[in-house]
């Protein structure tokens, strides 16, 4: 029991070395962990309600997991194919447009949140 509650403990420590790799190495991550950080600033803010910040934490952990996924995907394709490959090139892509389709996404429901709020403010 106390080898798996090891094992345990390592996988949390192997994935959260892995977020933060991603954020020191990785320029999209770090803005949209700047981009989170502007949303719950502005959510504290102007006070949006509880299920607003539920679709707010389920946008970040999608942009946040999608760019996690892509550059894992980058990484294992520079790996296997350090020269120039339309097949890798063509991996990369779209497992950035993935990124860029939840981001705007994203950026579209936090206008639909936040707008209206902004909005109630200055009239």
């Amino acid at each position: 029991m106390k080898n798996k509650s090891k094992k345990l403990i390592n996988s949390f420590k192997y994935a959260i070395n892995g977020v933060f790799s991603a954020f020191f190495t990785e320029r999209n991550m770090k803005i949209h962990v700047s981009m989170m950080l502007l949303v719950i600033f502005c959510g504290i803010l102007l006070k949006i309600e509880p299920y607003e910040w539920l679709i707010c934490i389920l946008c970040f952990g999608l942009v946040i997991g999608g760019e996690l996924v892509n550059t894992a995907i980058e990484t294992v394709v520079d790996l296997v194919m350090p020269d120039i490959n339309e097949q890798a090139k063509k991996a990369k892509d779209i497992a950035a447009g993935s990124v860029l389709v939840v981001a705007i996404a994203s950026a579209i429901i936090g206008l639909l949140i936040f707008i209206p709020k902004i909005l109630a403010v200055l009239f």
